[in-house]
């Protein structure tokens, strides 16, 4: 059977917990940070508790299944109850789980979400312990790569070296950290790469606070093999390079945000599918961004994903602001 994606990257059982918690923050004059305080040796009440499927691989695997793309997911999920549960949502949403079973499935506890973003307590299980030898041979037009660590990073770099997919790729901040050296075998296979500024100021060994215009980062970045570059920058919007012309996108106006839980891998996965859907740049970007804000408006990684249709009646309802310039790679600001 062969697929239009194959999308990689971890599963989990996400549970989001609302409590009475307070927030603090804590201010010096080289840090600003925001914390969620507990009282030590007490029993905190959760108001309400969702439960629901996460991890960026099959995050984005519902991406490409409801954009009407034929999907599978390949990862490790635990055999036990939770690894049941990820299996079921996947099977509800058309996709096919090409991986093993084996351990304990992935699980997140996502805290009280403060002024839009949220703590999340992530215990990875058997996502990090994927191997060459349990991944069964599949055919494919593009593998997405979402974050995958420890062993199974290794493992799907080897696979894709063996094999001539086409691969998109969105790193962690863990991978981003890793700089060019460490994940150039895998660099050279990528045709999209997708990262939030902080991650390229991250694989560029640059400071984050200290960082240059998104453009000049791209810029730098034009010396890696893929062919188009991304940069997202949650509220400030999104910049694309793909070595010709430099794209500049805002979102949309009003927008009021509940919680930012998987908006990055909505524009990311939605971006990649339209580029396979042979669409424009602009409107990639258009259709990724208005895919990102439908989850941004609501609670939960993967509830609000849109259809195809929906997707497209959406972003056409409203203009969105892309600047268009054309861009030197040669020539960095």
């Amino acid at each position: 059977m062969e697929y239009d994606v194959v999308a990689i990257g971890s599963a989990t059982v996400d549970q989001f917990a609302d409590t009475d918690s307070e927030l603090i923050r804590i201010e010096t004059p080289t840090m600003q940070e925001k914390l969620i305080a507990f009282p030590l040796g007490s029993k905190i009440l959760v108001k309400s508790l969702n439960l629901a499927v996460g991890g960026g691989g099959t995050n984005c695997a519902v991406t490409f299944s409801r954009l009407g793309l034929k999907t599978a997911y390949l990862g490790k999920v635990g055999a036990d109850g939770n690894g049941d549960f990820v299996i079921r949502t996947l099977q509800q949403e058309h996709i096919d789980f090409i991986g093993p079973r084996e351990g304990t499935t992935g699980l997140s506890v996502i805290l009280n979400s403060f002024a839009n973003d949220r703590t999340i307590l992530a215990f990875k299980g058997c996502n990090n312990n994927l191997h060459l030898h349990e991944i069964k041979p599949f055919e494919t037009r593009w593998v997405y790569l979402a974050s995958m660590l420890g062993e199974s990073f290794d493992t799907i770099v080897s696979l894709l070296a063996e094999h001539d997919y086409r691969v998109a790729f969105n790193p962690s901040n863990y991978q981003a950290e890793l700089g060019y050296k460490a994940l150039q075998p895998l660099l050279q296979k990528v045709e999209i790469l997708v990262m939030n500024l902080e991650e390229a100021c991250k694989f560029l060994g640059l400071v984050y606070q200290e960082h240059p215009a998104a453009k000049t980062l791209l810029q730098r970045m034009a010396q890696l093999p893929p062919r188009i570059l991304v940069i997202t920058d949650g509220s400030e919007g999104v910049h694309v390079y793909d070595r010709k012309h430099y794209y500049r996108a805002w979102p949309r106006e009003g927008l009021e945000v509940l919680e930012t839980t998987g908006a990055g891998d909505a524009f990311a996965s939605t971006f990649t599918a339209a580029c396979l859907l042979d669409e424009p740049i602009e409107q990639a970007i258009h259709l990724g961004m208005t895919n990102a804000e439908s989850v941004l408006i609501h609670q939960g990684a993967k509830e609000k994903l849109l259809s195809r249709e929906e997707l497209y009646q959406q972003a056409q309802s409203f203009q969105r602001k892309i600047e268009t310039e054309e861009l030197d790679a040669g020539e960095p600001g």
